[in-house]
């Protein structure tokens, strides 16, 4: 989906990319080819978040499992609430096999609803040898693994416009202060520097966890995203004392903060993609590149690219990334099938062929990045997998959604009144740990 969040740049650990088959460990491995047709006559039915060209590309890897097992797929798109459709099916007795979940947080809810099966050890096998520790964390609660993350979100890149930098004379920014001094010198030459989408809270939770991954550092993060450190602690108030810088510049941002909050994310695109540019930059994660693309005619790597979210005050330049887990539900009425299923989106060949489509990030070590269809997108999916277990995943998504996924609520509506007045970072952390608190329940 393009918002949930479906979040990451500047690689850290290097990990080997290895070039590899489909990889489903332990036991016998799915067949190649046209399959053993072990699955035939049984149907699988799949709920998710996905819509559009995305379901319409998730649609191509269930008809390759499909071809492989011979078993019958049925994807049922749930929009934004997944947990509420979700919950509705499992009570009316008509739960679906599998479900792709696109936050930690609805992970966890589920698990500790009961509702899902653990994978099973072909899978855990599978997951072990293909993705790194830090998905395999993400899926798990309490040390059982739930959840395989298909899809990623990479959500530490800016967007640009090559025209637009060229013209004012600046290049793709080392740090998060030259970014700002850029800015400024493109406004100089009559172009706002960045189009940000403040009617969509979400994109502001996404700045705030760049800025605070890379100035506060990972551990910080990590107890932030836990609650186990205050929302009044001196690192938040710090990141939204940065934030702020950018925010209050009426310079940088087009149409100034009252523009923001009325631009949600596609029109944020638009602003700096669509026919009549209004800027030069838009923050947000790879699935920029398929609205500009798609929606604006752009050619990805020459009228529209990418560079890492640079890194603040000293800090390692950010990786936050979000993702649709897949995990199996006890009350499906094809679990069996749906544990295989799973199986086989472990498998590089799965990932290769939403890859292959577009608008796809997979973070499998083994897929060969040559399955993507342009450099771009290449290099984002090398630097999300290089990233290794440096990647943190989307602070919001792990919160509960009270607090981080809710329109007019929270966090987001939060940052939204940051956003329009960001003179009092400190009264904004104390407002953020208040409706944190009462989210998280401690």
């Amino acid at each position: 989906m393009m918002r949930r969040r479906t979040t990451l740049l500047a690689g850290c650990t290097a990990l080997v990319l290895a070039l590899g088959a489909t990889a489903c460990g332990g036991g016998e491995p799915v067949a190649a080819g046209g399959g053993d047709k072990s699955l035939d006559g049984q149907t699988v039915t799949v709920a998710g978040v996905w819509s559009g060209s995305e379901q319409k590309n998730f649609q191509k890897v269930l008809d390759a499992f499909t071809e492989k097992t011979g078993a019958k797929t049925q994807f049922v798109s749930t929009g934004d609430n997944v947990s509420t459709v979700v919950g509705s099916k499992i009570e009316g007795g008509n739960a679906p096999d599998v479900v792709m979940v696109p936050q930690v947080g609805v992970l966890k809810q589920f698990a500790g609803q009961g509702w899902l099966k653990p994978l099973d050890k072909k899978v855990q096998s599978a997951v072990g040898a293909n993705f790194a520790e830090v998905w395999q964390n993400y899926g798990s609660v309490d040390g059982t693994l739930y959840g395989l993350y298909f899809k990623a979100a990479h959500k530490s890149t800016v967007w640009y416009s090559p025209e637009a930098l060229e013209q004012a004379g600046v290049a793709e920014p080392r740090t998060y202060d030259e970014m700002l001094k850029n800015g400024r010198t493109i406004s100089d030459s009559g172009l706002a520097a960045f189009s940000v989408a403040g009617q969509d809270g979400w994109t502001l939770t996404d700045w705030f966890e760049n800025v605070y991954l890379s100035q506060a550092g990972p551990e910080k993060y990590d107890a932030l995203a836990a609650h186990e450190i205050k929302w009044t602690d001196p690192t938040v108030v710090d990141a939204l004392t940065t934030l702020g810088k950018l925010f209050k510049d009426k310079q940088l941002i087009a149409g100034g903060q009252k523009g923001a909050l009325n631009t949600d994310f596609p029109g944020s695109v638009e602003k700096v993609f669509g026919p009549e540019a209004e800027a030069a930059m838009v923050y947000e994660g790879d699935f920029v590149a398929g609205v500009a693309k798609d929606q604006f005619g752009r050619t990805i790597g020459t009228d529209a690219e990418f560079f890492p979210f640079p890194p603040v005050g000293g800090g390692e330049a950010p990786v936050v990334s979000g993702g649709d887990a897949a995990v199996v539900l006890k009350d499906g009425k094809n679990s069996e099938a749906g544990m295989a299923l799973v199986e086989y989106l472990a498998s590089p060949e799965a990932a290769a062929v939403w890859a292959e489509a577009g608008g796809f990030l997979s973070p499998n070590k083994k897929l060969d990045l040559s399955s993507y269809g342009d450099d771009v997108t290449r290099a984002t999916a090398e630097s999300l997998v290089k990233a290794g277990d440096s990647v943190r995943f989307d602070m919001s998504d792990q919160a509960p959604a009270a607090f981080g996924g809710t329109k007019g609520a929270g966090e987001w509506k939060i940052l939204q009144d940051f956003l329009r007045d960001p003179s009092d970072p400190a009264k904004t952390a104390a407002e953020l740990e208040k409706a944190a608190a009462k989210a998280y329940g401690n």
